[in-house]
């Protein structure tokens, strides 16, 4: 994406405390009009909090949030939501049981004369798809029903900006993915910068032109959903967006050596701990002999058939003599028999080597 547009939402250092605890410290992130960008992290990482106090529903300690260029929130100002062009997702969408479809959507639009109200939410339910839907009540719909009308009354003032809070957490999984992904088309038509909330890395990246990582606060990692996938920054990047093999090393000669393979480690000291990271889908097998059990291959625990792929519990021979418990996912159908031997492939650009956290 070019990247040649001024932000239409800049936080810009920002920091929260709660009491003396430290919830957001230090953020810096910017989003464009067209772009969604999705916060992800562990619960408690403080990626909502970021999204309230750019909302203008949580105050900042330090920091400022620009909107077009303009400063709407630091020490010395505060807007107010209403003031700040910024349409609001929330995880319980937060609908009017009392309101009809079209009334929760026209809430927001009192301002507009009627005929222009009435045209505006005629509009914006056709967008979500839900046109024939005005005169019902929340509590005729369905939670991906009811998730649109949330979407459809953030965005019919046409706002500049939609700020989503987990909008897909209460779904159920196959109506989780249909909704996500008219959501996404709805938000790419109307041009805002969406900054969206999720603990789940399939969703960022199924939702994101830029997913922002955060850990206990801070941002570890932002970037295209493919570079975090193939470029992590840190063990703990990694492991978010999918289970991992860790494989604890000592550098010898610039490389980590693994059972399955030796793994170049740029920039380590000779022997210095190291914690090589191996996606379960970099391992490839094939058959082999019972005698060629060692370095290089690895013996079958248990096969799983998962749909798309199969799952597959390896253990490998360490050269200290201890076995390793590795996982392989392969495509389709593959499940060999407990004990059997097989031969291991490592795709080594899915395989990383990061310092060791703490005592291991």
């Amino acid at each position: 994406m070019k990247q040649t547009a001024p932000p239409k939402l800049e936080l810009r250092g920002i920091r929260c405390l709660y009491d003396e605890t430290v919830a957001v410290d230090d953020l810096d992130l910017a989003v464009r009009a067209g772009e969604v960008v999705c916060l992800l992290g562990p619960s408690g990482c403080g990626k909502t909090t970021a999204l309230r106090v750019a909302a203008g529903l949580e105050p900042a300690a330090a920091g400022e949030v620009l909107l077009d260029g303009q400063v709407v929130s630091s020490t010395s100002v505060h807007a107010p939501p209403e003031r700040r062009s910024v349409g609001l997702v929330f995880q319980d969408y937060a609908l009017f049981p009392h309101l009809t479809i079209a009334d929760n959507i026209a809430f927001g639009l009192e301002r507009l004369p009627a005929a222009e109200r009435a045209e505006r939410v005629e509009r914006i339910l056709q967008r979500v798809g839900l046109a024939e839907y005005g005169a019902s009540y929340p509590h005729e719909l369905s939670g991906g029903q009811q998730q649109r009308v949330a979407l459809a009354r953030a965005l019919a003032p046409d706002p500049a900006i939609v700020l989503m809070d987990e909008p897909f957490s209460g779904l159920d999984a196959r109506l989780r993915d249909r909704v996500r992904d008219k959501t996404l088309h709805v938000l790419k038509q109307s041009g805002a910068a969406c900054l969206m909330v999720t603990h789940d890395a399939e969703e960022a990246m199924y939702m994101a032109d830029r997913i922002a990582v955060m850990r206990e606060g801070r941002l570890i990692q932002v970037g295209a959903p493919d570079e975090l996938y193939c470029r992590p920054a840190d063990a703990f990047v990694a492991a978010f967006f999918g289970e991992v093999n860790h494989i604890y090393s000592a550098v010898s000669n610039g490389a980590a050596e693994t059972p399955i393979g030796n793994i170049r480690a740029e920039g380590f000291k000779e022997g210095e701990a190291v914690d090589v990271v191996v996606r379960p889908e970099a391992i490839t097998l094939t058959p082999a002999d019972r005698s060629s059990y060692g370095p290089g291959y690895a013996k079958v625990l248990a096969a799983r058939m998962l749909g798309r792929t199969s799952l597959v519990h390896l253990c490998t021979c360490k050269t200290t003599g201890e076995d390793l418990h590795l996982h392989a996912r392969i495509p389709g159908r593959y499940l060999p028999e407990e004990d059997s031997i097989q031969s291991v492939v490592l795709d080594r650009s899915q395989a990383f080597v990061f310092p060791v956290e703490g005592a291991k």
